[in-house]
């Protein structure tokens, strides 16, 4: 079980402090709202992950290639639309410090959205997770509850000190915090034409 439990960390921890869309999220809503009102989101992987599972495992493999291009592109969407609102707040925080009032509720829901339409959980689910789980349950289904226990308990962990290490920015003060705001601003834009370039080269090739 050890073995499993090693790998489910493992790569939880390689996968939460590799920059991508879920981090850059945190990164904005951080500098919006403080670091108490984000953590929160640290949650977003087990509130969406469990659909992407599913979806991988029973139906993702067999549906057309265009729909991975359709999910990939609605992912840009969505991270565009995120980078607008960091800009916008960007923006404003011109006098001080301000509190968006944005609910954690909402930026919980918000990171599962970003979570869900991000094609690396599905990478992961199908390419590493989902047959490693298949393995270890064919020898003991504890050893294949243990790995995804292993692997949500470190991506949470993981999460929450990258939040607080982005919370850590309060220090610089409000010029700092502005600072952050506009490059998570700017990241978001950068990763939502990412996917968007990356489905039309695919779109190409093939």
């Amino acid at each position: 079980m050890l073995e499993y439990i090693l790998f489910g960390s493992g790569y939880a921890f390689a996968a939460g402090v590799q920059p991508g869309p879920l981090q850059a999220f945190l990164l904005s809503r951080v500098a919006e709202t403080g670091w108490r009102r984000t953590l929160p989101a640290t949650l977003a992987p087990l509130v969406s992950d469990g659909p992407i599972a599913l979806l991988v495992l029973l139906v993702l493999k067999r549906l057309p290639e265009g729909m991975s291009w359709f999910l990939q592109a609605a992912g840009g969407l969505l991270l565009l639309y995120l980078a607008v609102s960091a800009f916008r707040q960007w923006r404003k925080q011109y006098g001080g410090v301000s509190d968006s009032g944005i609910p954690a509720a909402r930026t919980l829901l918000q990171a599962a959205a970003v979570n869900i339409l991000n094609p690396n959980p599905y990478l992961g689910w199908s390419l590493v997770l989902g047959p490693k789980a298949l393995s270890a349950w064919g020898l003991n289904p504890g050893y294949a509850a243990a790995l995804i226990v292993a692997f949500y308990a470190t991506m949470t962990a993981t999460l929450a000190l990258t939040i607080v290490f982005f919370g850590a920015t309060r220090f610089l003060g409000h010029r700092g915090r502005r600072t952050l705001l506009l490059l998570s601003a700017v990241t978001l834009a950068a990763l939502g034409l990412y996917q968007f370039l990356s489905v039309l080269r695919s779109a190409m090739i093939s």
